[in-house]
């Protein structure tokens, strides 16, 4: 089963995606008014059972950001060995990952339009997994990280490539461009560890492979970064961490191969989808 955030009818709502249209299960859960709701409440058992006596709903609609209103996004950077390598800067693996946060409105949803902005045309592309938190914890040992998932989802974790260098210590500015990123199309369920141990992730630009590798070559495994993060912060339901990225950005090209308008990028894991976005200038 998937759940995706959509809007349709001028209004979002939630429900199951099937074939031919959406499955909404919004109005039959009044305390659980968004997607983030049914999270932390630890609903999606709920919402399996609902969808499963019900026929679809909408047959015209836009998806959405999967979670819009997500309170915190972590990011892990460089976390492929190939992805250190592309920095030429001599460094062996870092004892720990780095980090960044990303803020929900930096993402759009599946099959709309990554917005390239006036002030930069370095739009660049990130494909990448995201879990979402679905059991809290402080101090969260790797043996027990997964039984903390809930789901999973898509990320292409678009980034302003010039404005993450306009300062010495942090690269927030390039990451949280208004829909520079995009994030879905939906959740799957997350059931079992194959679903991430035997995962791999590859992302075409215009039909052309740029991204192939597996995720169990990542150099801070999701465990790891589960066991990491939650060290110094409790994780909450309805958290979401982008795991890492491989090596074959459009920065680490000579030249660089920016994302333009018209461009259509996807991104590919077996198992939870295809996210897919084209590229458009910023009306302005």
């Amino acid at each position: 089963m998937r759940f995706a955030t959509y809007s349709a009818d001028g209004r979002m709502h939630y429900g199951a995606v099937a074939e031919g249209g959406m499955i909404a299960l919004d109005a039959d859960f009044p305390d659980w008014p968004t997607l983030l709701d049914v999270i932390r409440a630890n609903g999606l058992t709920a919402l399996t059972e609902a969808a499963g006596n019900k026929s679809v709903s909408h047959t015209r609609f836009r998806y959405e950001m999967v979670l819009p209103n997500a309170a915190r996004i972590l990011c892990v950077g460089v976390n492929f060995p190939d992805r250190n390598a592309e920095y030429k800067d001599g460094s062996a693996q870092p004892a720990y990952m780095s980090l960044f946060p990303r803020f929900a409105s930096g993402f759009t949803g599946h099959d709309r339009p990554l917005i390239r902005p006036p002030e930069s045309h370095t739009l660049d592309y990130e494909g990448e997994v995201a879990i979402v938190i679905g059991k809290g914890g402080r101090r969260i040992s790797q043996a027990d990280a997964y039984d903390h998932i809930a789901a999973l989802t898509l990320c292409n974790e678009g980034t302003i490539r010039d404005w993450v260098r306009h300062a010495k210590f942090n690269v927030t500015q390039g990451k949280n461009w208004d829909r520079s990123g995009a994030m879905g199309p939906w959740l799957v369920p997350f059931t079992d560890a194959a679903q991430l141990d035997e995962a791999r992730i590859v992302t075409r630009v215009n039909g052309e492979l740029r991204q192939d590798d597996v995720l169990s070559r990542m150099m801070f495994p999701i465990r790891r970064e589960i066991e990491y993060i939650s060290t110094f912060m409790t994780l909450e339901p309805g958290d979401i961490i982008v795991t890492g990225t491989p090596t074959g950005a459009g920065a680490r090209f000579d030249p660089p191969r920016y994302l333009h308008p018209g461009d259509v990028v996807e991104i590919e894991v077996d198992g939870i989808g295809t996210l897919r976005n084209t590229v458009e200038d910023e009306a302005v």
